[in-house]
């Protein structure tokens, strides 16, 4: 194997054993040889590719938003509405919080950030951002209801999912956070959408918690 494909072989490898402990243990207890030994690979390697904790820390939360954003990308590409794409990237977030150890220990480590001396707020931002652009998309099309305050409605939304999946962690260790993603929007629709077509958006619900190209044969 030539020396910069193996390099990144380990590189991965490390990311998905330190993405491992950091989701069972958390930042605080987690020790770079527990990753090591995780990952299969030497102290001097992790060492190689990552200078302490806290960077690989921050790596795992990179790898997680990069997971997420091509995600999102993929959904703005479907060629559906802006409500639909917004459900559709919900319901891919919801997934990779299931099976997915890289997304879990990224969220975990975003709000454990402050431990190891990092204010990891970029993820949420660029993800209101996205949620804001795509209501106002939807506004200006007649497809989500000019009444919405686009910004405040992201902002909300961004709030809810992120409190619906930390209380399924807390409740279920997230055995339930699909069906409490269902449960957000099935709240959240009646304010965006008129009731002729809430049943169209919550069918995309349940199709984005479950597939991996959520309702593209079938479009409100």
């Amino acid at each position: 194997m030539p020396v910069q494909e193996r390099a990144r072989v380990t590189k991965g490898s490390i990311l998905a054993g330190a993405a491992a402990v950091f989701e069972e243990v958390g930042y605080g207890s987690a020790s770079l040889s527990a990753v090591a030994e995780r990952a299969g690979v030497t102290k001097g390697a992790l060492y190689f590719h990552f200078c302490s904790k806290g960077d690989l820390a921050l790596a795992v939360i990179q790898a997680q938003h990069a997971l997420v954003t091509e995600d999102a990308r993929r959904a703005a590409l479907s060629g559906r509405d802006a409500l639909s794409i917004m459900i559709m990237i919900c319901g891919s977030l919801g997934r990779q919080l299931v099976r997915e150890p890289v997304v879990r220990a990224g969220v975990r480590l975003t709000l454990e950030a402050s431990a190891f001396g990092q204010q990891v707020t970029e993820p949420y931002h660029d993800w209101i951002r996205t949620m804001e652009s795509l209501t106002r998309q939807g506004q200006a099309k007649g497809e989500i209801k000019e009444l919405v305050d686009a910004a405040a409605f992201a902002r909300y939304l961004v709030a809810s999912f992120t409190g619906v999946q930390m209380l399924s962690t807390i409740l279920t260790e997230r055995a339930d956070v699909l069906e409490r993603i269902e449960d957000m929007w099935s709240i959240l629709l009646p304010a965006l959408v008129p009731e002729s077509k809430r049943d169209e958006f919550l069918k995309l619900v349940r199709a984005s918690i479950q597939d991996p190209e959520p309702g593209l044969n079938s479009q409100p």
